[in-house]
């Protein structure tokens, strides 16, 4: 069995190239631009980038930068930015054909986002839309569980006011 692939502190990391669904794909093909391991981007350069992604539909790597703000956003907002990796997660599933893990994550990434929706919300990141995200989530995990198929963008950002 050849050596597992490491990253320059030891830990496994798997270096095969990505298609634009995040799968490993045969090394020597060319993949997709991957997010950096070290990203650190503020709020709404997370948003804009995230939503960029998602629109493109690359939801995987979505998923990857909603994650690197995640790990490196306020105690009060982990919460937040872990909810709506998981959403993109779920969209990943989802368009790959795994409707049971679709359900199971993008459900997971509205409970973590529950808390936001409220008056006593740990936090706020305003340019976060999280009650439509929440309508566009329980209504995803209502259709896939009824046998239909789903938009597979979500609109992460608050719409400007004029």
């Amino acid at each position: 069995m050849a050596d597992r692939d490491r990253d320059a502190q030891g830990r496994p990391r798997n270096s095969r190239p990505r298609d634009g669904l995040g799968r490993p794909l045969p090394r020597g093909q060319e993949g997709v631009p991957v997010t950096p391991d070290d990203l650190e981007l503020p709020g709404p350069e997370t948003l804009e980038m995230a939503q960029e992604l998602l629109d493109r539909g690359r939801p995987f790597h979505a998923h990857e930068v909603l994650e690197a703000r995640w790990k490196n956003c306020p105690e009060a907002e982990r919460d937040l930015w872990h909810g709506l990796a998981q959403l993109a997660v779920g969209v990943t599933h989802q368009m790959r054909g795994n409707t049971t893990g679709a359900i199971r994550l993008i459900g997971r990434g509205a409970m973590y986002l529950r808390p936001y929706a409220t008056a006593a919300a740990p936090a706020r990141v305003e340019e976060v839309d999280v009650a439509g995200i929440l309508s566009w989530a329980d209504a995803t995990v209502t259709a896939l569980g009824d046998g239909h198929g789903i938009d597979t963008v979500v609109t992460l950002r608050q719409k400007a006011s004029s």
